[in-house]
């Protein structure tokens, strides 16, 4: 009894435990509102590896869980947040975008979207499977997969997510769909934001 009270404190302090790859985008099971997310280290395009926490305690933030570069739908998506990044800002909030890319295709998708927020790679999938939106990638993705997060990924995928969360990483709000091609739309997202604002009375 004590060595599994043992497991069960060091699954909850130390591992966290809702690191997993699940068979389906359908199976994921997510962390929820007023959860915390992980603090586990992501690499900037810089190459340089940072602690989420350290990047989270600026300000307020929107977290963008992408494909990667290599998908229209995600590519469109993160256009269209950039394209109101100044009403996001103006609201308190920080972008930050995280998918499986290597640094050198974080960079690629920045220029060809015209970006100007700043993307991380989470190569390995540490933060996503924390987070509990990893599921198994079909095995059609696997070379491009391998080839865009530069040797770290084939076997995974993030269901596509927006999480708000504060500077202590608390989660306010979330929107996850398994159709990757459904996405939360930038009229719905600042209204969120919007609201959020008026109840945190920042």
């Amino acid at each position: 009894m004590k060595i599994f009270t043992i497991l069960m404190l060091l699954c909850t302090t130390v591992f966290p435990c809702m690191a997993q790859v699940v068979e389906k985008d359908t199976d994921i099971s997510p962390l929820l509102i007023s959860e915390k997310v992980p603090n586990v280290s992501v690499t900037s395009i810089e190459g340089n590896n940072v602690p989420l926490e350290k990047i989270l305690k600026e300000q307020p933030s929107v977290l963008l869980f992408y494909r990667g570069g290599w998908c229209p739908y995600c590519n469109r998506h993160l256009s269209a947040v950039g394209e109101i990044e100044d009403e996001i800002n103006a609201l308190g909030y920080q972008i930050i975008g995280f998918s499986p890319d290597s640094p050198e295709k974080l960079k690629a998708s920045k220029e060809k979207g015209n970006l100007t927020y700043k993307l991380f790679s989470d190569g390995n999938g540490e933060l996503i499977k924390a987070i509990g939106i990893a599921f198994k990638a079909p095995e059609r993705y696997a070379d491009k997969l391998n080839k865009f997060s530069g040797g770290l990924n084939s076997g995974f995928l993030p269901v596509p997510s927006v999480f708000v969360v504060d500077t202590e990483g608390t989660i306010l709000f979330e929107y996850i769909s398994p159709n990757y091609k459904q996405r939360i739309s930038s009229n719905m997202l600042l209204e969120i934001l919007k609201q959020l604002k008026e109840k945190l009375g920042r």
